[in-house]
Formats: C-alpha cells, structure tokens, sequence
C-alpha cells in the first residue's frame, strides 16, 4: 500500500492529488445512500483527499452525500464542485456557490468550475468566480469541458490566467485531445482532470486490457485507471459508489506500466493522428 498518494501541481503552486473520488449518479437514490458515503469515507481513510462533485449530480444530492462523508474531516478534504452553464451569470454564479455551500454543510469549495461552455459570457463568469475567491467562497476556480480554443479564449481574458484546471472525458478509447488539448494545456502548467478514466466501467471489461493486467496481477479496470494517472499533468477522478470499488482504485496506484505495457496500450488503442471534438458524457 503506498503512503501517500502522488501529486501533482496546480499554477497556484498548490499540490493536488493525482487520484480523486468522484461522486457523478450519487445521492439519485436514496436506497444507496449510506453505501456511497461509506465509499467516499474509506476513501478518506485511505488518504484520498480529492473529492469531486457538482450542481448538477442528482440535482444537488450529491453535495450532500459529500457533506455527509467528510463531516469532521473538512480540514483535509480538497473539495471540487462545479457550476452548470445556465447559473454562470454575475447573480447566478454567487448564487449557486451559496447554495453548493450549503449542501455541502462548508464555508468554502477548494476549487469550482463552471460545467461546460455556456451562453454567459465567458468574462462574466471569470468576474464572479475572482469575486467568491476574494470573499473567500472558493480557494481556486477552473472549467471543464473545454477544448483548445475555448482555452485559448479564456487564457486571453482578464484574470483568464488564473484558471487552475479543466476537467474533460479522458481514458484509453477517448485519447482524442492527446492531439492539440494536453500539450497546450502541459506547456502552460494546467491539469486536466480526467473524468470517467474507465468509460464507465466500459474499460473494466475490455479484454485488449488483459494481457497487460495480467503481468501485474491486476484488473483491467485498473489498468486503465494506472495508465490515466501514468499521464503527465493528469488528475484521475473514477466514481468508486462501493467500499471494494474504492480498494481497487486506491491500488492501482501502486502499478508502474513499463515501456512495454505502454507500447501494447498504444497499439491497442492507439492515439490520435488528427485533430478531433472534445469528447462529453
């Protein structure tokens, strides 16, 4: 078991883990409520601090399966929570951040990114998150969704410099922004946080994966997870709703893929030779 879980950096200097929990269909069902947080809790315990949520993720309920699991715990916990594009007004940024706060039982969110590009001008939306940074309501502030020239446009409006990461659909079978995103996003010092690293468990049954699993006594599903977090600048954040889920993640952590495993997993799924759309779930 490792002791301590690899980091990597944000522009502001701060550090952050490169394995997260993330918490997207949690708090849909409240059948599977004290499941999920005792999920999210072993997490803690096993010193994965990094949790992402949204506004979004069953209308809020999952903010407060998160409040619920690090209650007692904040102190330790980076909390990631997103703002959905049509609340991305001056008014309406303030006012979702209030009530994320409040669902998530804090007085502030680590680092808050709006969802996916919306119809608010995207300078508008910067205002309001330096706003909540200087009131204190956030610490950092990103986005997600965002392909190379939405970044373009960003990084070339006033305090655009100060965005800390983009959060985007990343796994061996959606490689597409390894083309132009990821070195522009590496040359800049800005994370990509790779959202649904196992295609939704797709990847966990993907038998191109099993040779490779095979020589570390692995998965596939962690295979392809430990190839996520093997990227440069990469922040990996699989849902793990299940105690067993979240062992395997915290795992994979300990595979070092070899030159020869990273060669089989590009002829498998081999990266992009052209430009493509970044990709959404």
């Amino acid at each position: 078991m490792p002791s301590t879980v690899r980091t990597t950096t944000l522009p502001s200097g701060e550090a952050v883990q490169v394995l997260g929990q993330g918490t997207w269909k949690m708090g849909e069902d409240s059948r599977r409520r004290a499941d999920e947080v005792k999920a999210l809790k072993l997490g803690l315990d096993l010193g994965l601090t990094l949790i992402d949520t949204a506004e979004m993720y069953a209308s809020g309920g999952a903010e407060e399966v998160v409040a619920e699991a690090i209650a007692g715990h904040r102190a330790e916990v980076f909390v990631v929570s997103k703002v959905l594009p049509s609340n991305a007004s001056r008014a309406g940024v303030r006012r979702a951040c209030e009530n994320s706060l409040k669902r998530l039982r804090t007085d502030r969110i680590d680092l808050y990114l709006l969802h996916w590009p919306g119809s608010v001008p995207l300078a508008e939306t910067i205002e309001a998150f330096e706003a909540l940074r200087k009131a204190g309501k956030i610490r950092h502030w990103g986005v997600s969704n965002f392909d190379t020239e939405d970044m373009e446009d960003l990084a070339g409006l006033p305090d655009g410099g100060n965005v800390q990461t983009n959060q985007v659909l990343y796994n061996l079978v959606r490689r597409g922004l390894e083309f132009d995103l990821a070195p522009w996003s590496r040359k800049r010092g800005i994370p990509l946080m790779a959202y649904s690293p196992v295609e939704q468990g797709a990847l966990a049954r993907n038998a191109r994966l099993d040779v490779v699993a095979a020589r570390h006594n692995a998965n596939a599903a962690q295979i392809a997870l430990a190839w996520v977090m093997h990227r440069e600048g990469v922040i990996a954040i699989p849902k793990a709703s299940s105690q067993e889920h979240v062992r395997q993640n915290f795992a994979a952590l300990d595979i070092e893929l070899t030159a020869e495993d990273l060669a089989d997993l590009d002829r498998a799924f081999p990266p992009p030779t052209r430009k493509r759309g970044l990709e959404m779930i």
